[in-house]
């Protein structure tokens, strides 16, 4: 019953994800830290951020520059490697509230001040460090990358494409991070595999979602999330 409830919070979670191109991870942790530990889910959404990114950029048009993408990882990599090392070394509750005001931050300015968001250079960098050092942590960096591409992109598949390119890249990170430590264990692998096949199957048919949602709605629902999952982490 466990893993059948996974299951379907996974499903209903990414598909918002690869709709909106965060924001999954986020609410799969809202609703299975009852249940699970969130040190074993934060090393699970390895699987599906790996999928979602996957199947999202396989059924899109091809909107990713990679001389773009690879200066927002060369920082988010520097952020990662910190966050590994905090990962395995210190509780990470400081971090995770710094963390977790920043998204709120946010949040609230892209909710209440659509539009006047600019990311100036320094700025990018800092949230491209920033979101590394999430995603190593907690599994979670969609709502600084987002901020960050909601300031420098207004077309909606672009933001999402650079969001879903930008996750890839880090689980693959950190999943030789994982490997190297020797963290993912078998009870993990097996929770991976039963899950895979059913979400997979629900990505690669959600995927039209995103095509369907309109550029107004798509930020302000993106807005919306950041918000949400800022104030979810003060919460947990």
């Amino acid at each position: 019953m466990l893993i059948l409830l996974l299951t379907v919070v996974c499903i209903l979670a990414y598909t918002v994800e690869i709709t909106f191109g965060l924001a999954g991870t986020i609410m799969m942790l809202m609703v299975m830290t009852f249940f699970i530990d969130a040190k074993t889910l934060v090393i699970f959404s390895l699987m599906p951020q790996i999928m979602v990114a996957t199947i999202g950029l396989i059924r899109s048009p091809k909107t990713v520059e990679l001389k773009f993408l690879f200066s927002m990882l060369g920082f988010a990599v520097l952020g990662s490697i910190l966050g590994l090392y905090l990962f395995y070394q210190f509780r990470p509750e400081i971090f995770q509230y710094g963390l977790a005001g920043m998204i709120t931050l946010s949040g609230t300015y892209l909710v209440f001040f659509p539009g006047r968001l600019k990311i100036g250079v320094t700025t990018a960098r800092i949230l491209d460090t920033t979101a590394g050092a999430s995603q190593a942590l907690f599994g979670i960096s969609g709502p600084i990358a987002m901020t960050r591409l909601l300031g420098t992109f207004e077309e909606k598949t672009a933001i999402r494409n650079y969001a879903l390119a930008f996750f890839l890249s880090l689980n693959i990170f950190r999943a030789g991070g994982y490997l190297l430590h020797g963290t993912i264990t078998h009870d993990i692998v097996n929770m991976m595999l039963i899950v895979s096949l059913p979400l997979g199957i629900a990505m690669w048919n959600s995927n039209h979602l995103h095509f369907k949602i309109n550029e107004r709605v798509f930020r302000r629902v993106v807005a919306w999330l950041i918000l949400l999952g800022g104030i979810s982490l003060f919460l947990h």
